[in-house]
C-alpha cells in the first residue's frame, strides 16, 4: 500500500501543478531570445531573468487566478489537467506566500542590475500579471482588457529582455513586437471561446461573451492574419516568420461560424494551440541561429 503524500510534497505539487509546467517555456523564451539577439550576451542578468519567467512569473500569473477563480474553475470542466488545476482553499494562502517570497527576490535583482526603463516595463508586466485576476482589478473580466493584458504577460518579457540589454527599438525590433502582441490577443481571444457557456452561467464578463463565439473567432483570425502581414515589414530574413501564423489562422478557421452553444467544440483546436506553441518556438529558435550565424 502506497502511503499518502506528505504534507510538504503535496504543497510542492499543487504549487507546480498550478504554475503550468507546459507554459513556462513561453514566457522564459521571448525574455532570453530577445535578449540574446539584441546582443545582450550571457551574463548574469540573462540567467537570473530566464530563471523568473520560467518559473516564479508563472507561479505569479496562475497562482493568483487558481485562487481568485477557484469557484468558477470547479464548474470548468477543463481544469484539472494539463489545462489547470483546481486548486483547493487548502493551499490558497500557500500559493499566495510562495507567488510573493519566489518572485521578490527576482524582481528586486533585476531592478538592481537594470535601467529605467526596463525597471519600468518589469514592473508594467507584474502589475498585468496581478491585475488580470486579482479582486478588485480582474482585468480578465474586461472584455478587449483581458486579451490585451493576456498579450502583455507574453510580450513585456521580451520587451523588457530588450530595454534590460540596453538595446535600441528599432523599427524591425518594435514591429515584430506589435505582431507578437497582436498574437497573444488573438489566442487569449480564441481560448476564451470555449467558456462562453460556462462564464455567462457564472456572470463573468470576457471577449468572448462579450462578441459571441463567432465573432470572437473572427476577430482572432483576423489578429493572426495582421501579425503575420506586419511580420513582412521586418525585413529579410525576419520576414520569413510571418509563415508561421499560417497554421493558427487553419486551427481557428473550422470554427468561423461557431454558435455560442457549441463553443465547448473549440476545446479541441485549444488543445492543438498549446502543442502547436511548441512546435512554433522551435521553429523561431531554428530561424534566430541562421539570422545569428550568417548575418
Amino acid at each position: 500500500m502506497t502511503p499518502d503524500r506528505s504534507p510538504f510534497r503535496e504543497g510542492l505539487a499543487n504549487l507546480i501543478g498550478s504554475s503550468r509546467p507546459v507554459s513556462w517555456i513561453n514566457t522564459a523564451y521571448p525574455f532570453a531570445a530577445a535578449y540574446l539577439m539584441v546582443g545582450g550576451g550571457i551574463t548574469a542578468e540573462l540567467i537570473i531573468g530566464t530563471l523568473w519567467f520560467l518559473i516564479p512569473y508563472n507561479l505569479l500569473m496562475y497562482g493568483v487566478n487558481d485562487v481568485f477563480d477557484y469557484e468558477s474553475d470547479l464548474r470548468n470542466p477543463r481544469k484539472g489537467g494539463i489545462e489547470g488545476v483546481v486548486l483547493s482553499t487548502r493551499w490558497h494562502r500557500l500559493t499566495l506566500q510562495a507567488s510573493v517570497l519566489t518572485n521578490l527576490p527576482f524582481i528586486v535583482a533585476l531592478i538592481i542590475m537594470g535601467n529605467a526603463l526596463s525597471t519600468v516595463i518589469l514592473l508594467i508586466s507584474v502589475f498585468a500579471v496581478v491585475a488580470y485576476s486579482a479582486k478588485g482589478l480582474r482585468f480578465k473580466e474586461k472584455p478587449v482588457l483581458d486579451s490585451a493584458t493576456s498579450a502583455t504577460h507574453f510580450v513585456s518579457p521580451a520587451v523588457f529582455g530588450i530595454a534590460l540589454a540596453g538595446a535600441e527599438f528599432t523599427a524591425p525590433i518594435t514591429i515584430a513586437l506589435i505582431a507578437f502582441f497582436l498574437w497573444g490577443m488573438a489566442s487569449q481571444a480564441f481560448g476564451a471561446v470555449q467558456d462562453i457557456q460556462a462564464d455567462r452561467e457564472g456572470g463573468i464578463a470576457s471577449i468572448a461573451t462579450w462578441l459571441g463565439a463567432r465573432w470572437t473567432v473572427r476577430a482572432a483570425a483576423a489578429a493572426y492574419l495582421l501579425a503575420g502581414l506586419l511580420l513582412l515589414g521586418t525585413g529579410w530574413p525576419g520576414a520569413l516568420s510571418s509563415l508561421l501564423v499560417i497554421p493558427y489562422i487553419a486551427n481557428v478557421a473550422p470554427y468561423l461560424n461557431l454558435s455560442d452553444e457549441e463553443c465547448e467544440r473549440a476545446n479541441a483546436a485549444w488543445r492543438c494551440f498549446i502543442w502547436l506553441n511548441l512546435l512554433t518556438g522551435f521553429l523561431v529558435t531554428q530561424l534566430f541561429i541562421w539570422i545569428a550565424l550568417a548575418f
